[in-house]
């Protein structure tokens, strides 16, 4: 634990973003994509013909614009994508549920970090546990849905950090008010400062050593800054 400035409320309840603070997950989009674009390969080969993985990409940047729910709901973005290129290509659209299958079944394929397994037990003995996360990852297919007693994603809650909402319904979910929760998150703006707004103590977990202080740089002040979830138990322990 790098700082603390933790109030002395009694802490309830810590709540985690997913992607980036969990496991890395930049390499298992890459991966998930992959293994689709293989998929394609085989069962839809002009979608390959017509696109590369890069052009795919480009394809639903331009589709984000078109609706504003593709905003929160990136699960959606990626089936309506999928749906337009089978179209184009005289494939059954319904295909794309299989297609997001597939690539659903590779984005759960996550390696966690090293203190996840042994920390959130930790963590669970001592307050309530929830999440929220603007990704589509299935807890319950990682493995780690038991860890929680609610996990919210913005696909399908309807909107997504930094939008309050999510957030206090969270915090109802779980019976707290915002001042007993801690909300841990790699992301000093989405995460940290979004948590802040709401009430809550936000938490910066900062799994890689940046190459400038993003802190000062986006003008957010953590509560306490984290390196692991080990980490977290003294500011458990300590409200």
């Amino acid at each position: 634990m790098q700082s603390s400035a933790l109030s002395n409320n009694d802490i309830k309840a810590v709540i985690f973003d997913l992607d980036d603070t969990l496991w890395t997950v930049a390499p298992v989009i890459v991966h998930a994509e992959n293994v689709l674009y293989a998929w394609l390969k085989e069962h839809a080969p002009k979608a390959v013909k017509k696109y590369t993985i890069e052009q795919l990409r480009d394809k639903r940047l331009a589709l984000m614009g078109t609706d504003a729910r593709f905003n929160y709901d990136l699960w959606a973005l990626r089936h309506t994508s999928l749906r337009e290129v089978f179209d184009e290509i005289g494939e059954p659209i319904g295909k794309a549920d299989r297609a997001m299958q597939i690539f659903a079944d590779a984005r759960n394929q996550v390696t966690l970090y090293d203190d996840v397994l042994s920390g959130l037990p930790l963590i669970k003995q001592r307050v309530l546990m929830g999440s929220i996360s603007n990704g589509f990852a299935d807890l319950e297919a990682i493995g780690l849905d038991h860890h929680f007693h609610v996990s919210l994603a913005a696909h399908r809650f309807g909107c997504a950090k930094p939008d309050p909402r999510i957030f206090h319904a969270a915090c109802e979910a779980l019976e707290c008010q915002p001042e007993q929760v801690l909300f841990v998150g790699d992301d000093l703006l989405l995460d940290v400062k979004a948590a802040q707004r709401v009430g809550m103590q936000g938490v910066w977990m900062k799994r890689r050593e940046h190459a400038k202080d993003d802190a000062l740089l986006y003008e957010v002040k953590p509560d306490a800054i984290v390196t692991n979830i080990h980490d977290l138990l003294p500011l458990i322990e300590s409200s």
